[in-house]
């Protein structure tokens, strides 16, 4: 399930994102904009944070596929109708759930002790997020909510990129590598972590059930496929934990990048085996 950001009406999202009115004045914007549907009055103790916390509570329990306005509002103990009223419809509340998620992450990274743990710690923080809400690895990143938390995420990096003194032709591309690489290793995690639970089938028991038929249905696999066979022989553990694997992949690709654009600074070399 793939969720585009920027699907609800351009001025009121981007009103809300960035609280260019106060609650009461969305909620008459969202009431006047939906023509023909008369909405409830504001409910004592609703606001539009509210609704957002309840919305990231949600998915984080159930999902995006179980997302509604309707479940939204029983969650808060009133109806849709009444949420309407503060945010026009789920696509936009979509993006503020989105941005919103962001908001815990630091705004500023120390860069005394190096360029290298700073995008570490950025890296690490992005991706505990990542898996804190793992509905946000759903929202395609084609098309950026651009809102205040999301922005500060992007800004925070830059900050420490600045400190590399990196060249302009080198800062775009190392910005989306960095997200890539961090996103990519989270889905991978994310969808690992949560395999189990949707098929039926642990992790242990998927490997050893196609370990053995392999075997017995290709037994030169490994002469066939050497480098492969090498590649899963290098790993210093026989128990498969996705969420591990995709963290040591994450923490690998890092230092690799970072060898490359900070080769001369303190604990170059260091990326993981």
């Amino acid at each position: 399930m793939t969720l585009y950001g920027g699907q609800g009406d351009p001025a009121r999202t981007m009103a809300l994102l960035w609280r260019a009115h106060s609650p009461e004045a969305a909620a008459e914007q969202a009431t006047a904009g939906r023509a023909g549907r008369t909405a409830p009055g504001p409910k004592q103790g609703l606001t539009v944070d509210t609704i957002i916390e309840a919305a990231i509570r949600l998915a984080d329990t159930v999902g995006m596929e179980r997302l509604s306005m309707r479940a939204v509002g029983e969650r808060l103990g009133t109806s849709a109708m009444a949420l309407y009223t503060y945010v026009p419809s789920k696509r936009e509340l979509v993006d503020l759930m989105y941005d919103q998620a962001h908001a815990g992450l630091p705004d500023a990274y120390r860069v005394d002790g190096g360029i290298r743990p700073a995008v570490l710690a950025w890296a690490d923080d992005l991706w505990d997020c990542y898996l804190r809400h793992p509905w946000l690895l759903q929202v395609s990143y084609a098309r950026p909510v651009l809102g205040p938390h999301e922005q500060a995420v992007l800004e925070s990096l830059l900050a420490v990129l600045h400190a590399a003194d990196l060249p302009p032709r080198k800062l775009r591309p190392t910005v989306s590598a960095l997200f890539h690489l961090v996103r990519g290793a989270a889905q991978t995690a994310a969808e690992g972590r949560a395999a189990a639970s949707a098929t039926g089938t642990s992790d242990q028991q998927w490997w050893t059930e196609r370990s053995a038929l392999l075997a017995r249905l290709a037994p030169d696999f490994a002469q066939r496929f050497p480098r492969s066979t090498a590649l899963a022989g290098s790993s210093s553990t026989t128990h498969y934990d996705p969420v591990r694997q995709a963290k040591d992949a994450l923490d690998g690709g890092l230092h690799l990048l970072l060898d490359g654009l900070l080769p001369a600074e303190d604990g170059a070399g260091t990326g993981a085996a």
